[in-house]
């Protein structure tokens, strides 16, 4: 059939241009004369009209396949919700492919660096991240400065100003520099920059076909909802997130795309990770006693004092690192890597525990198992320890994001409570993990302040609604207590050092510069 469809369309390309070649020789016969013969008149080739009449022929083609394709190809309605879909598939395919690289890079600078034998391992500790911190400098200088911190902002920026553009080569670069800093040890998370990555991929796809200005938009909220549920396995706390932190409002649109996306990515993370790739909970934790929840209620007092403390902590020393001018740029990340890794022999060293510098969640799973797995000091120190390592890794100038040093610091201070409540009421061990489950919730809308999200990324990595009112209790009371005292979030905190007021300037007022 093909072979048919081929020779019948050469055949007429032929014919036409057989008639295109005697009209350029414009042979004229027959012409009969006074003797009646007959008089064949042959003019010279002329090849410049015969390229003419070629070129004439293949833009007629050209337009009428235009035509077709006008009259046959979706509208953009129906882009945008093929383009939805695609999305989805994408972004949780770049998710995988960004945990596994931090994965692999793990296994290569910072793991080796804390095994090493006698005590070596100390240097090796302390140098890893600082490598780290070297060659991430370096590249968000020189190559890609929007790959600093963790990405939220910029997605956020991107979202209201530039109709969510977010160049693809910033999600590149934030995929390697974060690959790099991540693996050698730095105390942040992956989640936000998959986020940027995943808004990136998005808004890629939606220039690509041509989508409006406001498709445009809704293709980086999109991206967003991808990166969260693919980074959490957490499609419903994506889209919450999405609706708190970037959308703002109850768009019907965008709300279809969000929730199509999310449940995709989800499914792709799940398919190829596993079903949560973040860590294991495999108790089902309920509230057996009614007395737990006035311990419930400090944890969120406690949650709010934490969390401000890490947002004030965080800015103040990005504003020092900025005030450093004779060290240069390029150098402060390595400056907060050594400071890391410094912090990582601390916990090493006294409770031969990692979680300062590489793969946070295997110690914070111990804290989950409850029944003292951590001593409550080991808790303590360790709450400690991963605040200071993250303003140090971040305020640098480091790339990489905030979720997951909150979930750490907010399962330590609740596992911390959790043994308040077993030594005052006597209740079972185990509930030590059910106050670190709500202390990771807590802190989370503490700091980052999306409530809702806080409380249902807790249910969806759980499985279970058993401590539905301790998280309301503690995530409700960490929130409006961390709002009462420091009335501007973290990510608009940052953006405002930076000089940029979502709130009070628009897309032509806003000058995006260097995002941290």
């Amino acid at each position: 059939m093909g072979g048919t469809v081929f020779r019948l369309f050469f055949s007429n390309f032929v014919f036409r241009l057989a008639c295109l070649s005697l009209d350029s020789l414009r042979i004229v016969i027959p012409l009969p004369t006074h003797r009646n013969k007959i008089v064949v008149t042959r003019q010279p080739c002329n090849f410049l009209c015969w390229s003419q009449n070629l070129l004439r022929y293949f833009k007629n083609l050209y337009q009428a396949t235009l035509i077709w394709l006008a009259r046959h190809s979706p509208n953009q309605r129906q882009r945008l919700l093929l383009l939805t879909i695609l999305s989805g598939g994408l972004c949780g395919l770049a998710a995988v492919a960004f945990h596994k690289s931090i994965k692999l890079a793990e296994s290569l600078m910072i793991d080796p660096a804390n095994h090493a034998p006698g005590h070596t391992w100390i240097f090796w500790t302390i140098l890893a991240p600082t490598i780290g911190g070297l060659v991430g400098g370096l590249g968000i200088t020189y190559i890609a400065p929007r790959a600093a911190g963790s990405g939220i902002p910029m997605v956020k920026v991107a979202y209201s100003t530039r109709y969510g553009l977010i160049p693809l080569r910033d999600a590149f670069w934030k995929f390697i520099l974060c690959t790099i800093q991540l693996g050698s040890g730095a105390s942040l998370g992956l989640e936000g920059p998959t986020v940027q990555i995943c808004a990136g991929v998005s808004s890629w796809l939606a220039r690509t076909a041509r989508l409006s200005a406001s498709n445009c938009r809704r293709m980086a909220s999109v991206g967003v909802a991808a990166g969260i549920a693919a980074a959490f396995n957490a499609p419903i706390a994506a889209v919450t997130f999405t609706l708190e932190e970037v959308i703002g409002d109850l768009d019907q649109t965008m709300l279809s795309g969000v929730i199509v996306a999310a449940a995709l990515a989800a499914v792709v993370e799940h398919a190829l990770s596993g079903e949560s790739p973040v860590f294991h909970v495999n108790h089902q934790y309920t509230l057996t006693n009614a007395s737990s929840l006035v311990w419930y209620a400090l944890l969120g007092l406690l949650a709010a004092l934490l969390s401000v403390a890490f947002t004030d902590s965080l800015l103040f020393m990005r504003l020092f690192f900025r005030k450093l001018e004779h060290v240069p740029k390029w150098l402060q990340p390595a400056l907060g890597g050594a400071a890391t890794g410094a912090l990582a022999v601390v916990g090493l060293h006294f409770f031969r525990l990692n979680g300062i510098a590489g793969d946070p969640y295997s110690t914070l799973t111990l804290a989950l198992v409850g029944a003292g797995s951590l001593p409550v000091i080991a808790m303590v120190v360790f709450c400690l320890l991963k605040l200071a390592a993250t303003v140090f890794s971040y305020s640098s100038g480091g790339a990489g994001g905030i979720f997951a040093p909150s979930l750490f610091m907010g399962a330590m201070l609740g596992g911390a409570v959790g043994y308040i409540d077993v030594i005052v009421f006597h209740h079972p061990a185990e509930s030590i993990g059910a106050f670190a489950l709500v202390g990771m919730g807590a802190v989370f809308a503490g700091i980052i302040r999306a409530p809702m999200t806080s409380i249902l990324i807790i249910f969806e990595m759980t499985g279970g609604y058993g401590l539905i009112l301790p998280l309301m209790i503690a995530n409700m009371s960490a929130f409006a207590l961390a709002r009462h005292w420091r009335k501007t979030p973290i990510y608009e905190a940052l953006l405002e050092q930076d000089g940029i007021f979502l709130h009070k300037q628009d897309s032509s007022e806003t000058k995006v510069g260097e995002l941290d």
